[in-house]
């Protein structure tokens, strides 16, 4: 497992702020900033560009932060679809909240949230609209737009547009970002460019989209990997069409983004008279391809990433009983991408351990290359097992030293499977980490062992079968990637998580 740089992280800052700047120069009027994907805590982005951290562009936006205004939307459908950001564990809505106090925490001014796509039906939005109203927030109501996005006529039109409430900003760059993709963004973008012009002020509309990297090649391996994160949107990347008509130049832009193009070219060219561009990738204000420092570390931590995504698809259908669709897209990058499962370190390990001893398996990759591993026993699950070995590796202490003993470990049990109610006795990592903070007032070797969690940050592990949902959320909280075999280790039709 490397751990080596791919990008430089004070050069993309730098960078992207100057050219954000000259867009806004170049506009002249209020700029609506489009953010795709994640504004703050980017884990994708850090995760296939090394050297990338989860706060890059919030950063970078504390430059821009006086003349900044940031406007949150979120997809009326997705709350009805109880959507949850998976890599948080939370659904859209808490998340809603939680960018709001992170935003102002760090300076930022956030007063509006616009709810998109909402149906007079739809309870769910409407409550939400009242809670955010009640917490002093102001919301602005978008509708669905028939035809949208081809019929520009009247997407243009007091009937499209016209329709949706207009959010009164007041800075002259307005970032719009979302808990996750399909929340309306771009046309809350167009939305306000249309209302603007209606009040006789000129506006434009660029967006801040870190993937797929344009100046990258289309089936790049990083590119690869954002196509991988969208597979259950069925976007893929493409060729911008316009772009290479318009300068004979090949660009790699994405479906939604080439659809979207003659709308919103014909908008401007409709409210200003003219559109500053001629082709989707004209539109965007993204450096993240000039910042990356070492391109063969980004390609290897990128197919990483398409490994993981499959894996994720793979249990996702098990855990919903759903079909192979989005594992099926992702196989199909992976062949793209000339990579397989194998390509996880870690996989054959687990699996090895797991049919050695016909019970479920775990299997860790270090920093310094060295994998560990963690198998079932009476006293502990595959997982908690598999974490002591790593921090007894890490804190140089004999692999055969009891970290916990037996003693302190019957005493838990026997209130998980007497008085709470379990019908498993091992220990999950929750409580493992619990018994070794407890050991640790008495036990050098815990103590050490424990200052070592802090090491296994960024590390791969891979599991025999579906992972609970305590041991996933740990797990999260290490900032371990973890993977798993679609598989429940319990053959039963109900399984809790």
């Amino acid at each position: 497992m490397s751990t080596k740089i791919g990008f430089d992280r004070e050069r993309y800052i730098q960078m992207q702020s100057d050219h954000i700047n000259a867009r806004r120069q170049q506009i002249g009027g209020k700029l609506y900033l489009e953010m795709g994907g994640k504004l703050f805590d980017d884990m994708h982005a850090s995760r296939v560009l090394p050297g990338f951290t989860p706060d890059n562009k919030i950063a970078m936006l504390d430059r821009l932060k006086d003349d900044l205004e940031i406007l949150i939307c979120l997809s009326a459908k997705d709350l009805e679809r109880q959507k949850v950001r998976a890599d948080l564990g939370i659904p859209y809505e808490d998340d809603v909240l939680r960018l709001i106090d992170v935003f102002r925490e760090r300076g930022f001014l956030v007063d509006n949230v616009v709810m998109t796509q909402l149906e007079e039906n739809n309870q769910q939005a409407y409550a939400f609209i009242s809670r955010l109203e009640r917490l002093g927030l102001k919301v602005a109501r978008h509708y669905p737009i028939p035809g949208y996005p081809t019929n520009s006529a009247k997407i243009v039109s007091d009937e499209g547009f016209g329709r949706n409430d207009f959010v009164d900003t007041s800075r002259d760059v307005i970032l719009v970002t979302a808990p996750g993709p399909g929340s309306g963004k771009l046309a809350t973008c167009l939305s306000q460019v249309y209302h603007e012009f209606q009040r006789g002020r000129s506006a434009g509309y660029a967006k801040f989209e870190t993937f797929p990297i344009w100046d990258l090649p289309l089936e790049h391996p990083v590119n690869l990997a954002y196509e991988a994160a969208t597979a259950d949107l069925d976007d893929i990347n493409v060729i911008d069409p316009y772009h290479l008509a318009a300068y004979n130049e090949q660009a790699t832009s994405y479906n939604r983004d080439v659809e979207v193009f003659p709308l919103l070219k014909t908008m401007l060219e409709h409210l200003a008279g003219e559109s500053p561009y001629r082709s989707p990738t004209d539109m965007g204000v993204n450096m993240v391809g000039r910042a990356i420092a070492d391109d063969d570390v980004c390609r290897d931590a990128a197919i990483q990433e398409i490994v993981r995504r499959y894996y994720k698809a793979l249990v996702e259908e098990r855990v919903n009983d759903a079909d192979d669709v989005v594992s099926g897209r992702i196989a199909v990058i992976m062949s793209k991408a000339g990579c397989s499962p194998e390509d996880r370190a870690v996989v054959r390990p687990a699996l090895d351990v797991a049919a050695a001893t016909e019970q479920p398996a775990a299997a860790m990759q270090l920093h310094d290359g060295c994998i560990v591993t963690g198998k079932t026993s009476p006293l502990l699950g595959c997982s908690a097992a598999m974490l002591l070995n790593a921090l007894k590796h890490l804190a140089g202490i004999d692999d055969e030293s009891l970290l916990l003993s037996p003693a302190s470990i019957e005493p838990i049990q026997t209130l998980k499977t007497r008085h709470l109610g379990s019908r498993n006795p091992r220990l999950h990592t929750d409580e493992v980490l619990i018994a070794l903070s407890v050991s640790a007032a008495t036990s050098d070797e815990a103590r050490r062992a424990l200052a070592e969690l802090q090491n296994l940050v960024g590390c791969d592990v891979h599991t025999t079968t579906i992972l609970g949902s305590v041991d996933e959320d740990i797990f999260r909280n290490l900032g371990v990637l973890v993977t798993s075999e679609p598989v429940y280790w319990r053959k039963a039709l109900y399984h809790k998580r």
